[in-house]
């Protein structure tokens, strides 16, 4: 039974990741390529440092999830992305609009609350 765990988390955090990846590579890429101004600003900080947070939450958070190294801490930092995304940037928005934003959150709060699993860098 604890090997379909272990398989159930790896699919998890490997189909919710790659899934990230596609919106946050293109961000990314736009990002190297010298628009520093990304994203808005929903929280404040400044347009730069929103920014990089997303690219953090979307690309080098799930890339970290993917393979399962330092997976619940980088899972918040995820859910975190997806909770502005969700709650402050789309926050006004139908359900429909949010929609996706919100089953990543979901998704990455799972993971947080249960860890990487046997088939991970971690092994935990």
């Amino acid at each position: 039974m604890k090997r379909n765990y272990d398989i159930g988390l790896l699919v998890l955090r490997v189909g919710f990741s790659a899934l990230m990846l596609t919106h946050g590579f293109p961000k990314l890429m736009s990002f190297i390529g010298g628009n520093t101004a990304i994203v808005g600003d929903p929280v404040g900080v400044g347009v730069l440092i929103s920014s990089i947070l997303v690219i953090i939450g979307e690309v080098i958070a799930p890339v970290l999830i993917l393979i399962g190294l330092k997976t619940r801490w980088a899972a918040v930092a995820a859910m975190i992305t997806m909770a502005v995304a969700a709650f402050i940037v789309h926050g006004n928005d139908p359900l429909a609009k949010k929609e996706m934003a919100l089953l990543y959150f979901i998704a990455f709060t799972a993971i947080a609350l249960m860890g990487a699993g046997k088939i991970s860098v971690d092994k935990k």
